[in-house]
Formats: C-alpha cells, structure tokens, sequence
C-alpha cells in the first residue's frame, strides 16, 4: 500500500477523520439551510391566549349577571 498522506503528520489509517473533517470544513454548498420563521409562533400563541382569556372572563361575567 502507498502512504497518499503526505508530510502533514496527521496520518489517519482509517481516513475516516480526514474525510469527516473535510466534510465539516466544507459545510454546505449551494444548499441553504431553511431559515426559521419569525419568532410570530410565541408571539401568537400570546394573542390566542389573551383572547381567549378574555372570552371566559365575559362569558364568567355574562353567567354572573344573568
């Protein structure tokens, strides 16, 4: 078998380090990651949940008052 390593020193056998961190240096190409929405999801939730508070604090009082 021939040593393809060179002199860098960082002689892998298996080459399986090598290869992934090449991987990981490379990162992706021409792909983007899908960027994460807006943070509106919590923002939102906090809508429906006041809304929703505020119907059952009008629908305790109208039973109230009725």
């Amino acid at each position: 078998m021939a040593n393809t390593q060179g002199p860098e020193g960082n002689y892998d056998p298996a080459g399986s380090t090598q290869m992934f961190r090449a991987f990981v240096d490379e990162g992706p190409q021409g792909r983007q990651q899908p960027q994460a929405p807006a943070p509106a999801g919590p923002r939102l939730g906090l809508v429906v949940g006041i809304v929703v508070a505020v119907v059952v604090v009008a629908a305790v009082a109208w039973l109230a008052l009725k």
